[in-house]
């Protein structure tokens, strides 16, 4: 870790970069219907849908009821499920913007029950809802591309090369199709840099970089980001450990020839159909944060206004897109001002962690603005080095917030797919809280082996009812062409302080699939817990610490399978049954194939 980096991230990460004149937003009612129905271990509040909000904000006795670590304190949907609290007063009022709730509800008092509980699941295989949505398989995030140069060790491990596998296993295993980085035009890529008071472009190791991506099979979403020196109006303003730096241009004419120099080379090099068909472009990294823009709120709206414009000079149906801000920010400003300013907005990107995103919608439909909505940043946890990602709740959340977008978030791009990363310093042991779907080593975290499951259902959607003491369980299920069936089951819960589990949010399930053609099923179910698919439970019992040797590594990458609960089975008819238990956090799959 690096001390200096961590520190000066403390001091300015909670800082905005400049007080914005909201844009005007309609004062939402406040919720109806309040319910809370206590279940063993928690309290289920619903709630009647209120028109024009993007999400809810949840009080229990006076307070947000969403972990203090979560950036976003609001829900999507009209229903939150409280666990790890006692007695408790519940009030909930609508959301119109990431900054403006409207009144609350009248309050509702309910507590917990005591255990054990249960709950069924129905799916009917002949009932399809839509095609599935996979809003995990448009945009993973990555460190710093030029990290895929490095020739240097993180823990023994060869950076560049485990990046670059890991940036594959996502397109071959996942099906990603695209990456997002920060600082593709930083100084260690040598694109900018003045002679005689003339600019100079050197695009070579920007070409090394995305040659790499490309042969990969992915294609790169490209933040423009950040600032060249020679180009900046403070160069000491920076961060990060590699000292990226965050002030404005000295120069917006020279920004603006640059970034079109850019996209300029970049056709040339890969053709432009090719980037108007796969490639984008985004403009900066989370700018209402002090900490990653120093100029001004009007400074970054002219800053996108002469980058949207540089992207369109080349070709005007290339894609660009932002406000790319930290816990949903400027976005219904940035729509205030392209509608007044007439610049491009292709997509609408934005941030959050610890929560499921919000739905940005009902404020595009309110601009008549009708573009894809890119959450390029998302994950447990907005915290370096925190704990709660790398075992099973991590996986229990990711499901929850990727069923949570289906269908209405065209990416939800996790953040991020590696743990060799860098932005506060390099990795100090192996299990360190890191972003990473996978560790360095390339060993499978649970996150990543949620997300491979959720990869393996069908593309027909189907229907699935939950009764019962449901608590945080939800279920996913999908059907292929070759009549194979797959139901994905969670068990989670958003209190970051029941990360390590809670007895008493175990539930047992009866899992029924009717409506199957009749025959004879092979059944199998595949399980993510603290016991079943978690190689930090396994890295503990061989006694932990900060970096394997080197045959521990072959150790690790033995256990580190996804686990069948049960062995195979088989079932014949149109109807199955199954029983479990599913502790929280867990993750059940269960797949019927004829």
């Amino acid at each position: 870790m690096n001390m200096a980096a961590h520190r000066d991230w403390q001091e300015r990460i909670g800082q905005e970069s400049g007080a914005i004149t909201p844009a005007s937003r309609p004062e939402p009612a406040a919720p109806t219907g309040l319910s809370a129905v206590p279940g063993a271990g928690q309290v289920t509040l619903t709630w009647d849908a209120v028109p024009g909000a993007i999400g809810y904000v949840v009080h229990r006795d006076g307070a947000p009821a969403t972990p203090p670590d979560v950036d976003v304190p609001a829900v999507p949907s009209c229903r939150f499920v409280d666990t790890g609290h006692g007695a408790a007063s519940y009030q909930v009022a609508a959301v119109a913007a990431a900054d403006h709730a409207g009144p609350f509800s009248e309050p509702v008092q309910a507590a917990p029950l005591e255990g054990p509980a249960g709950l069924s699941i129905r799916v009917d295989a002949g009932q399809v809802t839509r095609e599935l949505p996979r809003p995990w398989a448009y945009m993973v995030g990555s460190e710093h591309l030029s990290h895929l140069l490095s020739t240097d060790e993180s823990g023994g491990r060869p950076i560049g090369e485990e990046l670059a596998e890991a940036l594959r296993v996502m397109r071959d295993e996942l099906g990603v199709q695209t990456v997002r980085a920060h600082a593709i035009l930083c100084d260690d890529l040598g694109v900018y840099r003045e002679v005689d008071g003339r600019a100079v472009y050197d695009f070579s190791r920007v070409d090394e970089v995305y040659d790499k991506v490309v042969a990969l099979g992915l294609r790169p979403i490209v933040e423009l980001g950040y600032m060249p020196r020679d180009l900046a109006s403070d160069p000491s303003r920076t961060v990060f450990g590699y000292d990226a730096i965050v002030s404005p241009p000295k120069d917006f004419e020279a920004w603006s020839d640059l970034v079109r120099a850019l996209v300029e080379h970049l056709a040339e090099r890969y053709g432009i159909h090719e980037l108007i068909d796969h490639w984008a472009f985004e403009v900066w990294n989370e700018p209402n944060l002090a900490v990653f823009w120093t100029g001004t709120p009007e400074e970054y709206f002219l800053l996108y206004d002469v980058s949207a414009a540089a992207v369109k000079n080349v070709h005007p149906d290339l894609r660009v897109g932002g406000p790319a801000s930290a816990a949903d920010g400027w976005v219904e400003e940035l729509l205030a001002h392209v509608e007044e300013s007439g610049a491009a907005l292709d997509f609408l990107s934005t941030h959050t962690y610890g929560n499921a995103p919000l739905d940005w919608r009902p404020v595009l439909a309110r601009y008549g603005v009708d573009v894809p909505v890119w959450w390029t940043e998302w994950g447990p946890t907005p915290t370096h080095f925190h704990g709660i990602g790398d075992g099973p709740f991590g996986a229990a959340f990711l499901l929850h917030g990727m069923k949570s977008a289906a269908g209405r978030i065209a990416a939800l791009s996790h953040w991020v797919a590696s743990d060799h990363f860098e932005e506060l310093g390099r990795p100090p042991r192996l299990f360190h809280g890191g972003f990473g779907l996978l560790t360095v080593g390339n060993l499978r975290k649970p996150r990543f082996h949620a997300l491979t499951l959720a990869s393996r259902l069908g593309d027909a959607e189907l229907a699935a009812t939950l009764d019962g003491d449901v608590a945080g369980v939800e279920a996913w299920a999908a059907r292929h062409a070759d009549g194979r069936v797959g139901v994905l089951v969670w068990n989670g819960t958003l209190n970051h302080a029941q990360a390590d589990g809670a007895p008493e949010l175990t539930r047992t399930v009866s899992l029924t699939v009717d409506g199957l053609a009749d025959g004879e099923y092979t059944v199998t179910h595949h399980r993510i817990d603290r016991d079943h698919s978690n190689v930090q439970a396994a890295w503990e019992a061989m006694g932990g610490g900060d970096w394997p040797a080197d045959e521990q590594w072959d150790k690790l990458r033995a256990a580190n399978t996804l686990d069948e609960l049960t062995p195979a089975a088989t079932a014949a008819g149109s109807t199955v049954t199954l029983e479990f238990e599913l502790p929280m956090p867990g993750v059940s799959f269960v797949e019927l194939t004829p």
